[in-house]
């Protein structure tokens, strides 16, 4: 299917080109028919899915067969309501590549940057207006917002609003916007408590799941160290030295922990820098654009400021802490692996995140192949029957940390020796195959139902649909400098 094939008026046809997109993704051509058609629609699917021009296409479509050709100001008929500023601002670029030949006029709106040059915006009048919470309620409180006119309203990344604590401005959101409106909802994860915000505010809306709330894409390796926690920074300082690392996305559990990290691999002549909640909005801005253009060789954020982290190049990322929410670890390496692409998902577990290593096992289905060989000290991870850990007093033994003949350690670089996969058989490798730098190792006899597939041809975020294929299982190899 392409782009030509669904409904969509010749303007944004000439706007996706320039984009150089041709083939819609899953999520787009299935939203994309159901919302020209007025209905409210629910989606579920991760990041890097083409999500956002699925709903920005269809809205700029329908504003601009409405457009009044009256001179006036202009009223908003479209909210947007997303959690953060990153993802805000993504939002709007999409409206304004998409629509550039629609002549409709859209705004965003967020905290932590004084709001004059948004109410001035806001005075010439918008069609669309996409705003985080807070800000959107404080300019309303003001007067200079109305949402009495609203006919499209949207809710993205519902599950991460609902993990910021932004329930009750949705709900006072809810009471001011007519009734009579068309509702779209698009959430990664499908709990139980969205589901019940949804159904308080969609009406018999077109359901559509692209990706399970478990599933990561095939894409993306995945390892894990066993490492104590005080020789973490020395490990991404040793990860760093491959030359092929052109830059990495961190990801810690606290701000404070960001800047901790930042300040060691600074002082280690690392150019890094953090991006949270409590930088200001331009030195935000300032470090994505920074790490986009590969000036700054390592950013390091916390779950919440990297909503909105949009670069599809991306192919490392390092989990410092692990996710105490085992959705969060899906959310944060579907910041690489984007669209089809290669993606590297590094993992450090402390004694303190054994047990929640173990739920993110359990969610997806998969155990995450360990990196027995480094060279920083790691524990002995021995699970209890309650799936909690506990580090073993004796050294050797057949842990998790122990050597295992089936992955043994040339004599090259460890920075990515081989780790442990648990449920293969005890057959020594018979080939390895370079991708991109990784060894993919390729037992001679892989277990039942296990395959080793190439991914997909990689595309950008609005690109074609991935080639789905045998589900496989990716084992690290060395990487050579």
């Amino acid at each position: 299917m392409l782009f030509s094939d669904l409904p969509i008026i010749e303007p944004i046809l000439r706007a996706i080109d320039d984009e150089g997109y041709t083939t819609p993704t899953p999520i787009q051509a299935a939203a994309i028919p159901s919302i020209l058609g007025g209905r409210d629609f629910l989606g579920c699917a991760q990041t890097g899915t083409g999500k956002t021009a699925a709903f920005a296409i269809p809205i700029i479509q329908m504003l601009y067969a409405k457009k009044d050709p009256l001179k006036g100001r202009r009223k908003i008929k479209t909210l947007i309501v997303t959690p953060t500023r990153e993802l805000a601002i993504q939002i709007e670029e999409s409206f304004q590549s998409y629509g550039r030949y629609a002549g409709l006029h859209q705004a965003v709106i967020f905290g932590g940057v004084k709001q004059g040059n948004q109410t001035e915006r806001l005075r010439q009048g918008v069609d669309i207006l996409i705003a985080t919470p807070g800000r959107l309620l404080d300019l309303m409180g003001q007067g200079y917002i109305s949402l009495a006119d609203i006919e499209i309203f949207v809710l993205d990344e519902a599950d991460r609003m609902l993990d910021m604590g932004f329930i009750n401005d949705i709900r006072k959101l809810l009471k001011v916007i007519p009734v009579k409106r068309q509702t779209l909802f698009f959430s990664a994860t499908m709990t139980p408590e969205i589901m019940t915000l949804a159904g308080t505010i969609l009406r018999n809306p077109e359901k559509v799941e692209i990706t399970p709330i478990s599933t990561t894409a095939e894409t993306i390796s995945q390892c894990v160290y066993h490492i104590d926690k005080g020789s973490k920074n020395s490990l991404i300082v040793h990860l760093l030295e491959d030359p092929k690392i052109k830059n990495v996305l961190v990801f810690t559990r606290t701000k404070h922990g960001a800047d901790k990290v930042v300040k060691f691999l600074v002082g280690r002549g690392i150019v890094a820098e953090a991006i949270h909640g409590n930088k200001s909005q331009n030195n935000r801005q300032r470090a994505l654009s920074n790490f986009k253009e590969q000036t700054t060789r390592v950013l390091v954020a916390t779950d919440i400021a990297s909503r909105g982290i949009d670069i599809d190049a991306l192919e490392y990322m390092i989990n410092y802490d692990i996710p105490n929410i085992s959705e969060t670890y899906v959310h944060r390496i579907g910041r690489t692996g984007r669209a089809g692409a290669k993606g590297v998902a590094i993992s450090f577990c402390d004694n303190d995140d054994i047990a929640h290593l173990r739920d993110i096992e359990k969610l997806i289905s998969q155990k995450i192949p360990v990196v027995e060989d480094h060279p920083f000290p790691k524990m002995n991870v021995i699970p209890s029957n309650k799936e909690k850990a506990v580090q073993s007093k004796a050294g050797g033994g057949r842990g998790r940390g122990s050597s295992d003949p089936r992955f043994q350690k040339t004599p090259q670089d460890s920075r990515f020796s081989s780790p442990r996969s648990e449920g293969h058989s005890h057959q020594k490798p018979r080939e390895s195959e370079r991708v991109h730098g990784v060894d993919k190792v390729v037992p001679s006899r892989p277990s039942s139902g296990n395959s080793y597939a190439r991914p997909s041809s990689p595309g950008n975020r609005p690109s074609g649909p991935k080639t789905s294929g045998a589900k496989k299982r990716i084992l690290w190899g060395e990487i050579n400098n």
